[in-house]
């Protein structure tokens, strides 16, 4: 499996989990948690894509796990902004800790994914 496949797999994953955490974070947002879990579960497949792309690119665990953390962040952040463009409260940590966390979590995983080995137990 290529990275960038793996990368958009474990990030539509770890969404669901991410949307999940505005129950424990922010309760008063239960009754919209199927947007949340659907918005974060596609901004989790975006995050994924972009990291594997770069994993397959770089290899440096470090500078994946760097760009993991930029690229959950800046997105988690857009998602702030729309929230307070629209006049709505901002929950700035509730929304970039676990957007980040995620983008951690998908730039190690995707950094330690060996796309060859996998490839090679395909074809068996």
């Amino acid at each position: 499996m290529s990275k960038p496949v793996f990368g958009l797999i474990l990030g539509g994953i770890l969404g669901i989990f991410d949307g999940l955490s505005a129950l424990v974070s922010a309760p008063e947002v239960a009754p919209q948690i199927v947007g949340i879990v659907i918005g974060s579960t596609f901004k989790g497949l975006i995050t994924g894509v972009l990291i594997g792309y770069f994993a397959r690119k770089v290899h440096s665990l470090p500078l994946g796990l760097l760009f993991g953390l930029v690229v959950g962040a800046v997105l988690a952040y857009g998602v702030v902004a729309l929230q307070i463009a629209q006049g709505g409260k901002a929950y700035y940590l509730p929304i970039m800790l676990p957007g980040s966390v995620l983008g951690l979590i998908v730039g190690y995983a995707t950094q330690r994914h060996n796309e060859h080995a996998s490839e090679v137990a395909d074809s068996r």
